[in-house]
């Protein structure tokens, strides 16, 4: 029985991950260097792919704000290229000694960090996210499989070209990274089937793609990316620094999935603060889908929250507001409606801080700080895979560490057990 082409690249990426296992930490980053160096010399091919996805995507209404995701400059490409780097100089995860134990029978045990294998990666309309993949992956020693969306199928094309030249100008398999070209629902339904090829599967967008993957997936899936984020005001916080986060963490890039979707506003200071916060929010155009309280403070303007907007990740200049009676009441909401990303209080208390930090289930937690800083390249791992709101293995931005998995080593010299 032939292969399908999925099969063959899934085959042809469990060689690679195989070399990369026992590839050392030189080679890695001279094909790292490689790939950062090649983005730059190349960019006039990667931007040009990007400027018919673009054209593409103006023809069938794509919204602004999932334009802005899907778009390339020379300014965002030597960012990208930049988090390569960065990459390349953290350490080499692969062959750590978690931890060394010694057994009452003479037994040495090592647990060591080993890749996951091969990884496969089902994404949107965010060329970027090809590229920190293949890097995160690379270092990490395991092979990808990419299959990212329609909308940047010609970018995603153009810069898979452009790396898998790079890691074969240093001596490495080219499958070490690979692009799906087949971006529709048949690919997606095959490679969440791949169990044969694929070690883990990792969806990166909406919140409908990962319920979909989650929920049909056979192989072992990382959720990620989910983000109904929270800013709570509280009672004691200083509220002109407290505007100015939430217009940070709303309108600096809507659509990604940090940036916050409900402000939660302390009845103590709601008059006080939502006059304020419009102000800002007005320099966008953000539309409000306000509590009554909220209504009330700000006018009819203000369109009246359903049941849904309290869970709606709305990745555009819209933002949920209600006005609380406290920190447990603002908790017990987050509780309810949050995704377990990112959730932020803004408070001169210390004691109230602790006390929601402390709380607060999510994958990153701020005291007086917007929740826009959770992300790969702002926690120092170069890049992120995506941002794991699950509690299995890893949590919070995805880096090196968390694309390994550990083996026991064990050491003896003739043991046998009774």
């Amino acid at each position: 029985m032939s292969m399908t082409i999925l099969e063959a690249q899934g085959l042809a990426a469990k060689n690679a991950a195989r070399k990369l296992a026992v590839t050392g930490e030189g080679l890695k980053n001279a094909a790292l260097a490689a790939m950062a160096d090649a983005l730059i010399s190349r960019q006039g091919e990667w931007l040009a792919a990007n400027a018919a996805d673009l054209e593409a995507a103006r023809a069938e209404g794509m919204r602004e704000s999932l334009l802005d995701r899907l778009t390339l400059d020379e300014t965002r490409i030597a960012g990208i290229a930049e988090g390569i780097r960065q990459v390349r100089a953290l350490p080499d995860p692969v062959g750590q000694v978690v931890k060394t134990t010694l057994r009452p029978n003479g037994l040495k045990l090592e647990q060591r960090r080993v890749p996951l294998g091969v990884v496969g990666i089902i994404y949107e309309a965010r060329p970027n996210v090809t590229v920190d993949s293949a890097a995160l992956c690379l270092k990490s020693g395991n092979a990808c499989i990419l299959r990212g969306g329609k909308e940047a199928f010609r970018s995603n094309k153009a810069v898979t070209a452009i790396l898998r030249d790079a890691l074969e100008s240093v001596g490495l398999p080219r499958d070490c990274v690979a692009l799906v070209e087949d971006t529709s629902r048949k690919s997606a339904g095959e490679m969440m089937n791949l169990t044969a090829y694929l070690d883990v599967l990792i969806p990166r967008g909406g919140a409908g793609l990962i319920r979909s993957v989650a929920a049909n997936a056979h192989v072992p899936v990382i959720r990620t990316g989910e983000g109904v984020c929270h800013i709570y005001v509280h009672a004691g916080a200083n509220l002109d620094m407290a505007a100015r986060i939430l217009y940070n963490a709303k309108c600096s890039r809507p659509s990604v999935c940090n940036a916050a979707e409900c402000v939660l506003v302390d009845r103590a200071v709601a008059e006080d603060f939502l006059p304020m916060a419009w102000d800002l929010l007005q320099q966008k155009n953000v539309t409000l889908h306000g509590d009554p309280e909220a209504r009330h403070i700000l006018g009819d303007f203000v369109i009246p929250a359903t049941g849904e907007d309290w869970d709606c990740e709305y990745g555009d200049y819209q933002l949920a507001v209600k006005v609380v009676s406290g920190p447990k009441e603002a908790m017990d909401f987050i509780a309810a409606h949050g995704t377990g990303h990112s959730e932020a209080i803004i408070t001169e208390s210390y004691s109230t801080a602790r006390q929601f930090c402390d709380g607060v289930d999510a994958a990153a937690v701020y005291v007086n700080a917007s929740t826009r800083f959770t992300d790969g390249f702002e926690f120092g791992l170069g890049a992120e895979i995506g941002i794991s709101t699950q509690k299995l293995h890893a949590r919070g931005p995805m880096g090196l560490e968390e694309l390994t998995s550990t083996k026991y080593v064990v050491y003896g010299n003739g043991q046998i057990r009774e």
